[in-house]
């Protein structure tokens, strides 16, 4: 079972929203991002060996040109191995934990394993960016010398920000390890940020900031 919505990120950007269900005890959120353009990696190569050409024009160096097509070759690798990223996805496995992977323009795809004993929550963390709030998720890792307490806070989504307050909740919701299909909102507050956590039981609001 599979659905799949479109939305714009936080930055504006296209981006495509994927659920799937494996099985039972395996669900799959997906964000898709847009696929490099042609017509805008030509501008910009075009761009730099225009300039390049220019600057051999005034100086009569041919270094010059050999400089941009090397610089062009090797910013175009970078870029499409370290920068651009098509897909971000999250793989919830039953009991056994949480796997978010990166898939870049290249091909190339760095994948991170959680182990489902050091998730602590699944948050819904909300900031300020460029005059304007926005929200995203986050996945609470256990102290281990403090069961109550939280060793790390782990970004989701860094690079394609999910729009929206009701469709972050429709995704912690998708990825809940529960099959209780009611959820209500806990809101915990401190000088540093806002979280929203879908959990069960009562809601509750702890005092805002002074």
């Amino acid at each position: 079972m599979a659905e799949e919505r479109r939305f714009r990120s936080a930055s504006g950007v296209p981006i495509a929203l994927r659920c799937r269900q494996h099985s039972a005890s395996c669900r799959e959120l997906a964000v898709r991002g847009p696929r490099l353009q042609l017509r805008s990696l030509s501008a910009a190569t075009s761009a730099v060996w225009l300039a390049a050409y220019g600057l051999f024009a005034i100086s009569e160096n041919s270094m010059v040109l050999s400089a941009a097509i090397f610089i062009t070759l090797i910013g175009l690798i970078i870029y499409l191995h370290f920068v651009k990223i098509d897909q971000e996805s999250l793989l919830v496995i039953g009991s056994l934990g949480i796997q978010v992977t990166s898939s870049y323009a290249s091909g190339k795809e760095s994948t991170t394993f959680i182990e489902m004993g050091q998730v602590k929550d699944v948050v819904i963390n909300e900031a300020i960016h460029m005059q304007k709030v926005i929200y995203y998720l986050c996945i609470l890792l256990r102290d281990p010398e403090d069961p109550q307490g939280v060793s790390e806070v782990v970004p989701l989504f860094q690079h394609m920000l999910v729009p929206g307050l009701l469709v972050q909740k429709r995704v912690v919701q998708f990825f809940s390890l529960s099959e209780v299909e009611a959820f209500s909102t806990r809101v915990t507050r401190d000088c540093r940020m806002d979280t929203i956590s879908i959990r069960e039981g009562l809601a509750s609001r702890s005092p805002a900031c002074t």
